[in-house]
């Protein structure tokens, strides 16, 4: 049987679990918290991203996300919150399922970059 989008996406928000955009504006800052953007680069620069968030491009997510990668970015740790976000919410959706299969197990989808800024969340330069 074959996979369509639908049913990846329907596996993965089964999987990771939805929170709104005020639990992700009250749980950033924490040290034990990453907000991670996975838009690609030419969006972010376009609408900036959440302050003292990461972005890494969905593309680039497994290569930053795994210790033993050369690409390894050091902001990735498994006792993270990770809460994820993209344009709409299925990048991030993908990505948290990702993230769940390479051991990180605190992993929330915030949906889009829109629910962070309607909750007040504040942004800086992409």
């Amino acid at each position: 049987m074959t996979n369509t989008v639908k049913d990846m996406l329907e596996a993965a928000n089964a999987a990771v679990p939805r929170i709104s955009g005020a639990e992700a504006v009250a749980l950033a800052g924490r040290p034990e918290v990453l907000i991670l953007d996975v838009r690609d680069a030419a969006e972010v620069k376009v609408t900036g991203k959440a302050v003292g968030g990461l972005a890494v491009s969905r593309g680039l997510l497994e290569f930053r996300a795994d210790p033993d990668s050369p690409m390894h970015d050091a902001a990735f740790d498994r006792a993270k919150t990770i809460i994820i976000h993209c344009a709409a919410g299925g990048r991030a959706a993908l990505a948290g399922q990702t993230l769940k299969s390479m051991g990180y197990t605190d992993v929330r989808n915030l949906g889009g970059f829109k629910d962070w800024v309607e909750a007040g969340g504040e942004v800086e330069p992409g």
